[in-house]
């Protein structure tokens, strides 16, 4: 198993990196599933780097039916102990302009039709999201942002709303209102499943437009959308390529609290559990129930 291994979630765009070499699309297996698709495995700076499409290449799959617990199981499988996720917002601030970058550290999930734990009925656990995503990640990704020039906020709060849809004017003041500072589809419930695997996880959250809020910009269109992602797309890919050495080279990362969220989470006691929930989590949890 790979040591220390980086994963990236996100766009196709993101994965031209130069430098990247020695790579090959694996199909890799979950018991939860299919996965959004097969897992691009490569080389950067000698290190073993995974990237896994959210949407599936082309962008196939909508928000709410992507599979995050075959994604997360997957990639646990494969070794991997960090994941970066670049995902496209709206800004619920002024001065969060279209082609900033957010390292977002907390969020609010309102989503409501997708599966959020791998956990259940006969094995149960309970993980803290109080602080939802990696410090130390959040770290290294502020720090590489800063270096290679990206404008970029350390902080903040992702409000991920069901979609497919955009907000309504009243949802967009009424986020704004709660303190939430973007607002997107995709990182939930996919940072509360790395949590209960293991996973370090921290998002780049990369500014697209101003929602429908802003009275001088027109209402969110696809379009404009697209152009400011196809913009973003080579800052991320620049910042992948700046980061994957200091994350993957983190001696401190071994030691992180994320690795070890389960270590009192689960309640049902071993006598009690179900021994195909146990089998299906051994990947997630197995560090935890092979004791």
């Amino acid at each position: 198993m790979p040591k220390g291994m980086l994963a990236i979630i996100g766009g196709s765009g993101v994965y031209n990196i130069e430098g990247l070499e020695n790579t090959r699309w694996v199909k890799a297996a979950s018991s939860f599933g299919e996965l959004s698709d097969e897992v691009l495995i490569g080389e950067l700076a000698g290190q073993s780097i995974a990237f896994l499409p959210r949407h599936g290449r082309g962008h196939r799959i909508p928000p709410s039916d992507i599979n995050f617990r075959a994604n997360i199981d997957a990639l646990k499988r494969l070794g991997v102990t960090d994941i970066i996720s670049v995902s496209a917002v709206g800004s619920l601030r002024e001065h969060l302009a279209p082609g900033t970058f957010v390292i977002v550290d907390q969020f609010i999930d309102r989503t409501f039709a997708r599966e959020k734990s791998f956990f259940g009925n006969g094995l149960v656990a309970h993980v803290s999201m109080a602080h939802p995503v990696c410090h130390r990640l959040g770290e290294h990704l502020h720090a590489a942002a800063q270096k290679i020039n990206i404008p970029v906020l350390r902080g903040g709060t992702y409000l991920v709303m069901e979609g497919p849809q955009f907000s309504s004017l009243a949802e967009s003041e009424l986020y704004r209102s709660w303190g939430c500072d973007v607002i997107g589809m995709t990182n939930m419930p996919e940072a509360k499943l790395a949590r209960e695997a293991e996973i370090c996880y921290a998002t780049v959250a990369m500014v697209t437009d101003y929602d429908c809020w802003h009275p001088n910009h027109d209402d969110v269109t696809v379009d404009a959308v697209v152009k400011v992602m196809l913009e973003n797309a080579e800052r991320a890919r620049a910042l992948v390529k700046t980061v994957a050495p200091h994350v993957q080279g983190d001696a401190a990362g071994s030691q992180c609290s994320c690795r070890s969220a389960l270590q009192y989470a689960i309640i049902t006691p071993p006598e009690a559990r179900d021994a195909a929930m146990v089998e299906r989590l051994s990947a997630v949890a197995g560090r935890i129930l092979k004791k």
